[in-house]
């Protein structure tokens, strides 16, 4: 696995966060027919809360984004991305894990949403995520808190 850090966000990252979801998703926005080249970047815009997001750096550059946002009943985790060259290096993983570990610690549950037939799926279920409901583009899924066992 590559030299990685993650860092909180800030409004000046908004453009290459933005770059890079329309970078990730288009091949499955594309497939399921709804890639707009201006929509994908604006709504991120729109949703853009730099308070909630860290950017992932490797080697001092730009490597991707998650964020992890406060909610009535959950933490919504949204914006994760990965630039396409680090996907399966274990970085997304070792991000998951460490903000998996911090919810788990406060009994916090999470929500996320993936695009149908989205590779990514299979990295959040192998975290414990489960399908609450799904549409004919997006599956909602949702994970219980782990609670650590004491030690004997």
């Amino acid at each position: 696995m590559a030299d990685w850090e993650i860092r909180p966000a800030s409004v000046a990252d908004i453009e290459a966060v933005a770059e890079l979801r329309a970078v990730v998703l288009r091949a499955d926005l594309e497939r399921l027919g709804r890639y707009d080249e201006q929509r994908v970047r604006q709504r991120l815009r729109d949703g853009f809360t730099p308070q909630h997001t860290w950017v992932i750096e490797v080697d001092g550059a730009f490597a991707g984004c998650v964020s992890l946002r406060p909610a009535e009943d959950a933490h919504w985790l949204e914006h994760f991305y990965l630039v396409p060259y680090l996907q399966g290096s274990g970085i997304g993983t070792a991000v998951l894990r460490g903000l998996l570990e911090r919810c788990d610690r406060d009994g916090t549950l999470v929500r996320l949403n993936v695009l149908q037939g989205s590779a990514a799926r299979r990295l959040y279920e192998r975290h414990g995520f489960t399908p609450e409901t799904e549409n004919a583009v997006d599956v909602f899924m949702v994970r219980e808190p782990t609670l650590a066992v004491p030690d004997a």
